[in-house]
């Protein structure tokens, strides 16, 4: 474990308590939105992007489908294990079961937005790299905001209430930052309600701005 993950671990144990190592294992393999694909971005720039627009299928639905078997695959490979074993590790490293079954499902389906959105996401950063010569600083840039906003450097718990009200509105944490708070039951059934509404909120506005700028690009777009 590196200092980064040290920090993370402190940090998140202050308010996360027994969520500790599914803030950062499960978030960070599972819905990282650093985890893009460098082959999509090479395609791009390289113009073999050509060859999978001659496929009768759309690229958005394509790349989306890519990207959710990818984040699932790498999360059943890494994750899932350290969790495993985690549950019969004490406290303070070990981790606690969520208070009810529905917390558990609400979790779940939170989980499931928060994938979602973080794909659809990585999706408009890959679409929006078509209008750059390099996408590695629309990368950092992306990367950089979503780790803040998200609550993945500091939990938003920790901000104070009049900045941490916006950053809960922005899609950055309808990623992680539900999710963990719905397992460590640290927000009512309203909050919930609310928070998992925005999730889904977020999920349509992202989907839609993706695939209306990707069809805006796939008309324009030229190969040399």
């Amino acid at each position: 474990m590196d200092t980064y993950e040290k920090i993370s671990v402190l940090l998140s144990t202050a308010f996360y308590d027994g969520a500790t190592v599914p803030h950062c294992r499960t978030c960070r393999g599972y819905l990282a939105v650093w985890m893009m694909e460098n082959d999509i971005f090479d395609s791009i720039v390289n113009g073999n992007i050509s060859y999978e627009l001659c496929r009768p299928i759309s690229i958005y639905n394509m790349w989306f489908a890519r990207s959710m078997a990818t984040r699932l695959a790498r999360a059943v490979l890494r994750c899932f294990p350290i969790l495993i074993v985690a549950a019969f590790i004490q406290q303070p490293y070990g981790i606690d079961t969520p208070a009810s079954l529905p917390h558990f499902l609400l979790f779940v389906l939170s989980l499931i937005l928060g994938l979602a959105v973080t794909v659809t996401f990585c999706l408009l950063v890959y679409v929006l790299a078509f209008f750059t010569i390099s996408p590695q600083g629309l990368r950092i840039v992306f990367i950089s905001c979503v780790e803040f906003f998200s609550g993945a450097v500091i939990p938003l718990p920790f901000f104070p209430d009049h900045i941490r009200s916006i950053m809960e509105l922005l899609p950055f944490a309808s990623m992680q930052n539900t999710a963990l708070r719905i397992y460590s039951s640290s927000i009512g059934a309203d909050e919930i309600r609310r928070a998992i509404e925005l999730q889904g909120f977020w999920l349509v506005v992202l989907t839609a701005a993706g695939k209306l700028l990707c069809r805006v690009v796939v008309k324009r777009i030229i190969v040399q």
